[in-house]
């Protein structure tokens, strides 16, 4: 596993003569080393450092809601920030392999922190098909991708369906994002689901509307415990 990363990596650095990458946030500075960003904005992006802290603002957000393991955001989610901008680039300019080592980068500090380092298996939210058409991927698989190839748990792309095209909750109160997400999610198989501590991942939460929806879902199957990862959360 380690042997074929770093070959990846090689081949990443060996292109970036000819054709260099530049940052997935400012998208002016050029990454070292394969990583999607550059060294300042590794420093200066807003880290939670969530997955150390139990009792956190991610975790208290879904209280009393579903039964939650743990909840971890890498970054905090603000209008016209840069890490706006980074997801802007991985979600609608097809930056999928940011959303991976992202994932690969996150996928380390985790393996280090209870409850994420006693997961089993890792489940992406997934979109709508017309969705996933349109744009081409789910930059919340590569997420999880980036998570399963550093944590050596498998990604379980296929459990989980959306079966409504919901509408954009950009501007929907808690209450509007719950009643659009009713139905939205469907288990398609339990195929050894059953006992299993479960990674359920997405690129940002605000409310926790549709991470709710989702692990309601997989908590139908008998022993399932959720703990939630997101690449950003959405600042009170």
């Amino acid at each position: 596993m380690e042997v074929m990363a770093g070959f990846r990596e090689w081949v990443d650095d060996l292109l970036g003569l000819v054709y260099p990458r530049l940052c997935a946030a400012c998208g002016s500075a050029q990454p070292l080393g394969g990583h999607c960003l550059c060294l300042r904005c590794e420093w200066d992006l807003p880290r939670t450092d969530f997955h150390r802290i139990a009792d956190n603002t991610m975790s208290r957000r879904l209280t009393g809601r579903f039964p939650l393991e743990g909840a971890a955001a890498m970054f905090y989610f603000l209008k016209d920030s840069p890490v706006q901008q980074l997801l802007h680039r991985i979600k609608y300019q097809g930056q999928s392999q940011a959303a991976h080592d992202l994932g690969r980068f996150y996928g380390r500090e985790l393996m280090e922190c209870r409850p994420f380092d006693e997961a089993n298996a890792i489940i992406p939210v997934p979109l709508h098909p017309r969705r996933q058409h349109f744009r081409g991927f789910n930059q919340s698989a590569w997420f999880g991708k980036g998570l399963s190839s550093v944590m050596e748990i498998p990604l379980l792309e296929d459990r989980l369906v959306r079966t409504k095209a919901t509408l954009t909750q950009t501007s929907m109160s808690r209450s509007e994002r719950l009643d659009n997400m009713k139905d939205a999610f469907r288990l398609k198989s339990r195929k050894g689901l059953a006992g299993q501590h479960i990674l359920l991942v997405d690129d940002v939460m605000t409310t926790g509307a549709t991470l709710e929806a989702c692990a309601l879902s997989l908590l139908t199957v008998p022993g399932v415990r959720i703990s939630l990862v997101t690449l950003a959360i959405a600042r009170d």
